[in-house]
């Protein structure tokens, strides 16, 4: 079966389309659900056949779960989230390990995931999950600490829970590592949801850029992968044009 396609709110929303005309294009062009959106939203995104594939778990990129002082407040905030993502269904909550700013590698997948603990059982009980997401610290977030597969699989083999697993950004991991197809089948059972766009610039997953997303789509359907694969791409042309053609790319 083709790989159930979303879309991310913010790349498109306010700067090229209008919030009621992104909802409705993202339902007539056949994607199957919608990222990060804004709440006051969320019931016209469900009244058109679509579904939340990924809100925000907590606050922020930068302020995150690999500090202990941060832990109480990130408690709070997914706790809460949690709550909404169960009444709303939707499937994942977006975590971060926030900056290094000093921190040592290890100590710093040791706290994030003793932060994740605290709320693991929670999202277990809920049916959601918690995915914390792999970013890249060269090119768009400097000194972001969850910038490498390795590190992100041993927070969430340390956490070990079903519903604590990663989001990995293929975009991010090829600035990083590259190596996608190779990283996808060792590592698939420690992933619950996937971000596409193009490299470089961040734009369409067309044949301007590095990345061939149908080859990796394949990768991904062929684990057995059930969840969602969002467009999370800022289109640099016509954005009805973008997201018809990248669904066409990964409808494979």
């Amino acid at each position: 079966m083709p790989i159930k396609q979303s879309v991310a709110w913010w790349c498109l929303v306010p700067r090229l389309m209008r919030p009621e005309q992104f909802i409705r294009t993202t339902a007539d062009l056949g994607y199957a659900a919608i990222d990060l959106a804004p709440q006051q939203y969320w019931q016209r995104i469900k009244d058109s056949g679509l579904a939340l594939a990924a809100i925000n778990g907590h606050g922020s990129i930068d302020s995150g779960l690999n500090r202990r002082e941060n832990h109480e407040r990130i408690e709070r905030e997914l706790l809460a989230n949690i709550r909404l993502a169960e009444q709303w269904g939707a499937a994942n909550l977006i975590c971060f390990s926030g900056s290094r700013n000093g921190v040592p590698e290890d100590e710093g997948a040791e706290v994030t995931a003793e932060g994740l603990r605290r709320v693991a059982g929670a999202a277990e009980e809920a049916g959601v999950n918690l995915a914390l997401e792999l970013l890249n610290s060269k090119v768009d977030h400097p000194g972001y600490q969850c910038d490498h597969t390795a590190w992100g699989v041993k927070v969430v083999d340390m956490v070990d829970s079903p519903r604590v697993k990663l989001l990995y950004d293929i975009y991010h991991m090829q600035i990083m590592e590259g190596d996608i197809i190779r990283t996808i089948h060792a590592h698939h059972r420690s992933f619950c949801h996937y971000h596409t766009a193009g490299n470089p610039g961040r734009h369409e997953v067309d044949d301007t850029q590095e990345i061939y997303y149908p080859s990796i789509v394949r990768a991904i359907t062929a684990t057995g992968y059930e969840g969602f694969l969002a467009q999370e791409f800022v289109p640099s042309g016509d954005p009805v044009a973008a997201l018809r053609d990248a669904f066409v790319r990964c409808d494979v």
